[in-house]
Formats: structure tokens, sequence, C-alpha cells
């Protein structure tokens, strides 16, 4: 007898149906499974067999030849568990013969014919809406990510014999539904982690802001200990809150990589922090078959890479292309995979090995041991960082002092009312933040009168700026202005932006 059902597949972060066919009929006794299959997929055979049998649902000796169709995409993970055992029950008659062409299936099963849960399930349930499906069987643990799509009814099951039951109409399971609205309402930033906490460092302080505002990426340089990370860790806190489609794509991309938390849906931008020994697939994305990397991991929040000279170079010249195009296209041999990769990037430094320069009362370093450390970060990369600030040593009178610093809560107002300007004068455009702004329309955003436009002319002669290094000053310098709620650049606002361009001694 022949059966069909419906699954999905994962490419990268995107979903494709899947029609997973059987065909029971009266021969040698055999298992086959074909269409281009994983190794942990052909293994289904066995799963699925011992699954149904220990559920109560023996096979009987049969040939029976199971197609995950199409043949022309790979298909590897767990998921395909459950929706070949469906099959397989509708084959051998113990469900009905009429097909479920609306309903959609997805889960990993265990050997005593529980259901298990799989990544990208967020991702299927959005296709299978889109593909017209009108529900969705899932694993139970996965419930609450599929629940946050509304238009299709999403069931969560712990074991094939509930499922069975419910098709049966036996015992219905329970459908989950998930406000994301309701989640994202006034999510808890974390009080342990508040810019009050910072003394002195005014300079760093408002670097992080204006980056903030406007999504630039910002480049910490100082000595050991004076606060780079303590800076960095509180920039998420002064980011405005995550839209509810945001949070559908970043929940997504965290649930295909297997990293989406139990609430089934992100509530706060994403801040990752990897290590400087990782690799260069790691931060990117990659493998065989290729998973999100960090840097996607990072998308719509903060990627914040300590100690940046420390990072291999290859690793850190991975970032240049996403940093300019906002995604990441790893190319297999099995197809171009695309990661989304918009991120904000914060970064910090020492000035040299020993981290005191140009303290030469302290500093060890030879100018050639300078100059070598400072040149790990390529100049391209350099260029592509908007804000460059330096975060001195704090005197005693400021680190014991009793002044009360400002507040994250305060900063934010400012970051949200600036990004608010953004979000009108740029409505009806696929820009969203300053930091997005095309050259091709900085004439036309960015407009300089005879007095602004000198000073621009002898910043980039005095300073030998490169083109990108210029224009990435101009959007700085229009974020400045919308904190200042400024319709237009002025001097000032861009004699401020010049500060944060890299000192000569740290080029």
């Amino acid at each position: 007898m022949y059966s069909k059902v419906y699954t999905a597949a994962l490419n990268g972060v995107q979903c494709r149906i899947i029609s997973v066919e059987t065909d029971v009929s009266d021969g040698l006794p055999t298992f086959s499974m074909v269409g281009y299959l994983a190794s942990e997929v052909k293994e289904a055979q066995e799963r699925v067999r011992t699954a149904l049998r220990n559920s109560g649902y023996p096979m009987h000796p049969k040939r029976v030849m199971v197609n995950l169709a199409p043949a022309d995409i790979r298909k590897s993970g767990s998921g395909y568990d459950l929706p070949i055992a469906i099959a397989l029950l509708i084959a051998h008659h113990y469900l009905p013969s009429e097909a479920f062409d609306s309903v959609f299936f997805a889960g990993e099963l265990g050997l005593d014919g529980s259901i298990c849960r799989i990544p990208g399930v967020l991702g299927m349930v959005m296709e299978a809406k889109r593909a017209g499906f009108t529900s969705c069987i899932i694993p139970q643990e996965n419930a609450p990510e599929g629940g946050v799509i509304q238009g299709i009814a999403v069931y969560g099951a712990s074991t094939l014999r509930d499922v069975v039951n419910h098709l049966l109409k036996a015992k219905e399971l329970a459908q989950v539904t998930i406000n994301i609205e309701e989640k994202l309402q006034n999510p808890a930033h974390d009080a342990a982690e508040d810019f009050a906490d910072i003394r002195g460092q005014t300079m760093a302080k408002r670097a992080a802001e204006i980056a903030a505002a406007g999504m630039h990426n910002l480049l910490l340089t100082g000595q050991p200990g004076v606060g780079k990370t303590m800076i960095a860790r509180r920039i998420p806190g002064i980011l405005p809150p995550l839209q509810p489609d945001e949070a559908l794509e970043v929940s997504h991309i965290h649930s295909v990589a297997g990293t989406l938390p139990k609430e089934g849906i992100l509530v706060k931008r994403p801040f990752r922090m990897p290590h400087h020994t990782i690799t260069a697939a790691a931060l990117a994305g990659g493998g065989a078959i290729p998973q999100p990397g960090e840097i996607s991991l990072a998308h719509r929040g903060v990627l914040y890479l300590d100690e940046l000279p420390e990072f291999q170079r290859e690793a850190l010249e991975i970032l240049r292309q996403p940093l300019e195009e906002g995604e990441v296209r790893i190319s297999r041999s099995s197809g171009q995979y695309i990661f989304p990769a918009d991120f904000m990037l914060v970064a910090s430094r020492n000035p040299c090995y020993c981290g005191y320069y140009p303290d030469r009362t302290r500093c060890t370093c030879s100018e050639g041991e300078i100059r070598s450390y400072l040149h790990r970060i390529s100049r391209p990369l350099l260029d592509r960082i908007d804000l460059h600030a330096e975060v001195r040593p704090i005197t005693y009178q400021e680190l014991s002092g009793s002044s009360q610093e400002e507040s994250s809560a305060h900063i934010r107002g400012r970051v949200l009312r600036a990004q608010k300007i953004q979000s009108l004068r740029y409505q009806g455009t696929s820009i969203r933040f300053n930091s997005g702004l095309p050259a091709s329309l900085l004439e036309k955003y960015c407009a300089l009168g005879a007095e602004e436009d000198h000073f621009v002319q002898q910043i980039y002669e005095t300073k030998k700026l490169t083109a990108r290094a210029c224009h990435r000053m101009l959007r700085v310098a229009r974020t400045i202005a919308d904190l200042d709620a400024s319709e237009k650049i002025e001097v000032r606002h861009l004699s401020e932006a010049v500060r944060y361009r890299p000192s000569k001694f740290l080029e």
C-alpha cells in the first residue's frame, strides 16, 4: 500500500517541504530508503522499526520502500523519524488510508516511542504555514517555539502513541499558542550590568551611546583593567527592544543552531562573546552541513570580540564581507548557504603586547613589537569600524567618588529617540539605521553646508582618510546630529565624529 505525509528539510536557515512516500508490498522482507540521505537519516529505519514495535504497532514482514522527495535536496538530521513512522502506520492500516495532506510532521523517535527535541522547528512551522498546512505535530519540547507562529494549529506530542490517538481523534493533543507580543513586552534588562556602575570613562560611554544609536561598529582600546569589557557588556542594555518580526528572525537562527531557550522565543537582543581561539568556521558558520556561526547568532544584536588582535587573522578577515553585506555566504558542493549576519561589532584591544603603551614608565615593548601587535588587525578591517574610542585609566578620586553616574535607562531613552528619527527619515526604504546608509545616498541624507564641507575636506586630507573611512565618519556625524535632534549636520557634529577616528599611535 502507498502512503504519503509531509515534513521539511533544513538548508542552512532555509526550509523546504519534503514529501515522505512509503510503499509496502508483498515480497522479500526488506526496508529501503532513498532520496539523497545523510547517514543519520538512513539510520532512521532502525529507530522507527523499534519505536513502532515498542509502541504496540509491529510491522508485518513486507517489502518496504521509503522515498524522501525531492531527491536533489540533501536530507540530514533526525527530524524525519516521526513522518516516516506515520507514513508506515498508514501503509500498515493502523491509521486511516486517507492522506493527511494538511498535516505537517517533524520529530525524532526514541526506541521506546518517545518523541525527542530537534533543531530548526520554528523555521519548519513557518514554512508549513507558507505552504498552506493547517496543523503541525512536533515534539513537546519544541512546542513553545512552534506555538509563536500564528495562523496554524501547533500540537506538541511526547510519544508516538499520543500522535496516533490524536490522528484517530481518540484523544486529541492540546494546541499550543504563544503570544509573542506579550512575551516581548518590557523584557527585563540585566540589573547587574548598568552603565551607572562605570566610573568616569565619559568619552568611551559616549562612543557606546553613539554606536548603539546608529548601530555602528565600535573598537575600544585601553590598558588592562580599565573597563573595556564592562562597557561592551552593557551595550545590549541601551539597545531598543526586539520587535516581533526581529524576534522571530533571530529566534529562527537560534532554533536552527539548537541554542533557543525553552521559552521558544528570544526576548532580548543577542550578545555573543566568543573566545579568541575560535576558528574561522565557528565564527562565520560552516562544516560539512553548514550551521550558523557566531556571526549569525549575533544577528540583530552585538558580537563582542575581546582582545581583538589575539584572534586568528583568517577569522578576522572573514568579518569584512558580513560587515558590508549583512549576511554570510557559504558555498558547498551541495549548494550555497546564506546566513543572516546583520550585527553590531564591538571589539576591544590593548595598545601593545604588555598593554601599557604609550606609558613608557610601564610599557616594556619595543617599537617593532608595538607595530607588529597593532598590525595584526588589517587596515581594511579597521576601516569598517566606525568608532574608535580610547579607554583611559581613571583616577582614584573618580573611582572612589560619590557622584552618580548616568544609568543605562537614561542612555537608552536617548538612543530610542535617535532611532525613531532614523526610522522616520528612512521610511519606505530598506535602510534601518545610519550605519546601513549606502554611499550613493550620503549626499541626500548627509547633506553638508559650505562650512561643513570645507571641514570634511581638511580632515580627509590631513588624516589621509580612505573613501570608506570618510563615509563612515559622515554616518557617525549623522547619528550624533540625531542624538542632538538636529536635522542638519553641523561642524560640531563632524568635529565629535573625527574624535572617534583612531589616534595616530594606534593606526
